[in-house]
């Protein structure tokens, strides 16, 4: 009997240092995680400081004779880019190199492939596949035979690449139709959050900053948390209770990540955009990442190109447990700032208190003696709003509460 086992693709990361960058450091240690994400083993790294990107081949002659060394001497399957390759420089590459190669984006889509669940999650990565390979049908001729498996196949498959763009553009239609009927869905969804009142929160991040394991925490949901990147890639939204008996909702959304590809961010717009349609934003900072400055920046320049704006945000740093002493960092643009661990739960009822805190500032004031015969207004009041106290007396009952705005002129007392 012969047993067949899958071979691990064994990869050399390739970063060029542009002036002015400090973190290929840490973008390639990133990269080394993705690779490991999508089933790869990284066996070696290769940076070149260059003014500006090569045009044809990414790095120059020199880099690539190293690396053409660096594959032998290490046995290793293929390269992967730290940036967006171009067609042609993948193109050329391949024929340089004469083995597989890859970039950022392709590990990315790649991990989408493997995760997507939901229905509207496959649709979502197949149609940013597509377009990303759309531009590359040129010269890939040459390369299927070194695509049989592994990183970059996975999702529509190695019988879509071979599509010519005709087909591939008729795919793309299709799957947007599908995406749209999928958009009007969810905004049917919102609107009947809307009517309901019930405040919601958007739980947003870098990718593996403890998104999904913090609402696991806070509503008891069994959404899968593990300690990868991409963990979560379908949006998940639960009901939870507030100390005060209030009900909120949270949603958790896809982590975000630097050079995110816009191929992506384009697929899942309508994913990405319950953020821009929350009354507060949770962002959830790993405090225990040497480089949490830099992916709290990579959050807000892609909640800024999602034109999420103006929306009140708690900043929520987490991993209190990994952290040996205090950390100093700062969120200007956030209105509160809470540390927690979600692991060990520490510091939740300190969270709970500033969503309180953050949802009364966004209501009314109230302290009023409604007389018995209009004491039904009093459940309006216990329904959407915050009831502080109540108090039975021979005028009536007397209230002290929070109430939304648009609540108010309802609840108001005829005299």
């Amino acid at each position: 009997m012969i047993e067949l086992k899958k071979e691990t693709e064994r990869v050399i990361l390739v970063g060029v240092c542009l002036p002015g960058q400090e973190d290929i450091d840490a973008s390639l240690e990133e990269l080394s995680e993705l690779a490991k994400t999508a089933g790869a083993v990284t066996v070696g790294k290769v940076v070149q400081s260059r003014d500006q990107v090569h045009p044809g081949t990414y790095v120059g002659k020199g880099k690539i004779d190293e690396i053409k060394s660096l594959l032998w001497e290490l046995d290793a399957t293929g390269i992967i880019c730290d940036d967006e390759l171009s067609p042609a420089q993948m193109k050329n590459l391949q024929d340089e190199l004469d083995a597989k190669v890859m970039d950022r984006t392709l590990v990315i889509l790649d991990i989408f492939a493997a995760r997507a669940s939901t229905s509207e999650g496959k649709i979502q990565v197949e149609l940013a596949q597509l377009k990303y390979r759309q531009t590359r049908l040129a010269g890939f001729g040459t390369a299927m035979s070194r695509l049989g498996g592994g990183i970059g196949t996975r999702g529509p498959g190695e019988k879509k690449l071979e599509m010519d763009r005709r087909l591939i553009k008729k795919r793309i239609a299709l799957l947007n139709r599908e995406l749209k009927s999928v958009k009007q869905h969810r905004e049917v969804t919102r609107e009947k959050r809307a009517k309901s009142r019930i405040p919601v929160a958007a739980i947003v991040g870098y990718t593996n900053a403890g998104k999904s394991t913090l609402l696991n925490a806070l509503t008891g949901a069994d959404i899968l948390a593990e300690d990868k990147l991409f963990a979560t890639l379908d949006p998940t939204t639960r009901s939870l209770k507030l100390p005060s008996s209030q009900e909120i909702l949270l949603t958790d959304t896809v982590g975000f990540i630097r050079k995110l590809p816009h191929h992506l961010i384009d697929a899942f717009k309508s994913t990405l955009e319950e953020a821009k349609y929350a009354d507060m934003i949770l962002h959830v900072v790993d405090a225990s990442n040497p480089q949490a400055d830099e992916q709290m920046f990579t959050v807000y320049e892609t909640l800024q190109g999602l034109k999420v704006q103006d929306k009140p945000i708690i900043t929520v740093f987490n991993k209190q447990d990994r952290l040996e002493g205090i950390p100093v960092i700062r969120d200007f643009k956030a209105d509160y700032t809470v540390s927690i661990s979600a692991k060990t739960k520490a510091g939740l009822g300190d969270l709970l208190e500033t969503i309180e805190a953050l949802l009364r500032q966004q209501k009314v004031y109230i302290e009023e003696v409604y007389p018995y015969s209009e004491a039904g207004k009093i459940q309006l009041i216990r329904k959407y709003g915050e009831l502080l106290e109540e108090n039975y007396t021979e005028e009536g009952i007397q209230v002290t509460a929070y109430v939304p705005a648009d609540i108010y002129p309802q609840i108001v007392v005829n005299r």
